[in-house]
């Protein structure tokens, strides 16, 4: 039931609603109870499909990748970056793609999605938060970031990716940094990066 009634303000007119809104006099009256869980299956669940990733979350090894929850956050992250960014002579966005892409494969190896560490990890470790780099490093960024911006460009990407040695990315951000400011090497699979020096 709607009602119309004056204000106490000035001839200005309040609506009012006195009666609560209720279903249609066609709809039988029923208890609705909420939602319940069915019951529970005997034997729990395992990962037997075809497509189901079993342990770390699939094979291990070059270009197979870094599957992982909700990794295009990182994509939204890198606006913190923009004005730390020191790519020198790696062009911008090859270098952002580049990082991009090993953040996500160290969010992977915790099993959780991208953080601002995780770039910030990916940036430091080639060097493009820092304006002096080591020369050896400049060579090996400018030959792997080459043109990784570009989609066609995953094999590239991948090998940004798996030059970097997954047991040194699983450390805290505190400990790469300081690493990485040592030694740089200290983050690379030696025997891939050897090919490019």
């Amino acid at each position: 039931m709607l009602k119309i009634f004056p204000g106490l303000c000035e001839g200005w007119f309040r609506l009012a609603i006195f009666a609560g809104v209720s279903a249609p006099k066609f709809v039988p009256d029923q208890n609705v109870s909420n939602y319940s869980s069915p019951p529970q299956r005997p034997g729990g669940w395992s990962a037997d499909r075809p497509g189901d990733l079993v342990g770390s979350g699939g094979d291990d090894g070059l270009m197979q990748g870094s599957p992982g929850p909700d990794q295009g956050y990182a994509l939204s992250l890198v606006k913190h970056f923009e004005d730390k960014l020191q790519t020198g002579s790696v062009d911008h966005h090859d270098a952002v793609a580049g990082c991009i892409e090993v953040a996500m494969k160290r969010a992977s190896l915790f099993g959780r999605a991208p953080m601002i560490h995780d770039l910030q990890a990916a940036f430091c470790l080639y060097g493009f938060l820092n304006s002096a780099v080591n020369p050896s490093l400049v060579k090996l960024r400018e030959h792997v970031f080459a043109g990784v911006d570009h989609g066609v460009h995953y094999k590239e990407r991948r090998r940004v990716v798996d030059l970097v040695d997954s047991v040194f990315l699983k450390q805290s951000i505190q400990t790469i940094e300081a690493e990485a400011a040592k030694d740089w090497q200290t983050a690379f699979d030696v025997e891939l990066v050897t090919e490019y020096l």
